[in-house]
């Protein structure tokens, strides 16, 4: 399928460059701040560090969270400028399956195949919350096969809610990475289950709220 560029910006700041689902390169920044500042110089020193030039990138796959509002959106911001300036086909991939892909990877579990114990992937939410969701295992292609979620709830009611089911499951400790995204694109074109859809999951409302001097002359405006 050519060169990929992932990104992903639900924690830090992440861009690679993959071909075949190997990496070429990989720019990591760990400031969960300054997405916006970082954004660019990553994808320029991605490209730079895998010898690619943009107009040679065919697919663009970013992370759609579940994240933060505010950096989740400056990646797909960024795919989305990026691929209509290359003509490179954006495709969209949920954060916490690249991460199950990269436990399971870990656990050298093959694909098609389901886990001894099933998988509960969690990041941080703020507000003293998770993002999670739970994997099974494997399909034959190695994509990560989602049994509950992605959702976001405070952590004691995560676990309460799995030990009153009596789901004992599996944790990680990995974070997710642009290489991640990049991976589970590959698995998910062979498996023909690509999705161009590039929505941020945010699964709540955001921080800032419109103030309502705004929203009045919004709908005299628009009336």
């Amino acid at each position: 399928m050519g060169y990929v560029l992932a990104i992903d910006t639900s924690a830090g700041t992440s861009v690679a460059v993959l071909k075949d689902g190997v990496a070429l390169a990989e720019v990591e920044i760990a400031d969960t701040r300054s997405h916006t500042e970082s954004i660019g110089n990553a994808i320029q020193d991605a490209l730079s560090a895998a010898g690619v030039k943009p107009n040679q990138i065919r697919s663009v796959a970013v992370g759609r969270g579940p994240a933060p509002f505010t950096g989740l959106r400056v990646g797909i911001a960024a795919a989305l400028m990026f691929a209509e300036g290359s003509g490179a086909e954006l495709f969209g991939i949920v954060s916490l399956d690249a991460i199950a892909k990269q436990e399971f990877a870990a656990q050298s579990l093959a694909n098609d195949t389901i886990a001894e114990q099933p998988l509960l992937v969690s990041s941080d939410a703020r507000r003293s919350e998770h993002y999670w969701a739970l994997y099974s295992g494997l399909d034959r292609h190695g994509v990560p096969i989602c049994i509950e979620g992605p959702a976001v709830n405070r952590p004691a009611d995560i676990e309460a809610s799995l030990a009153e089911r009596g789901i004992f499951a599996a944790r990680t400790s990995l974070v997710i990475s642009a290489r991640a995204i990049g991976e589970l694109f590959e698995a998910q074109a062979a498996a023909g289950s690509l999705s161009h859809d590039i929505t941020a999951l945010y699964l709540r409302n955001p921080d800032a709220v419109e103030p309502k001097n705004l929203r009045d002359f919004g709908k005299k405006v628009s009336g």
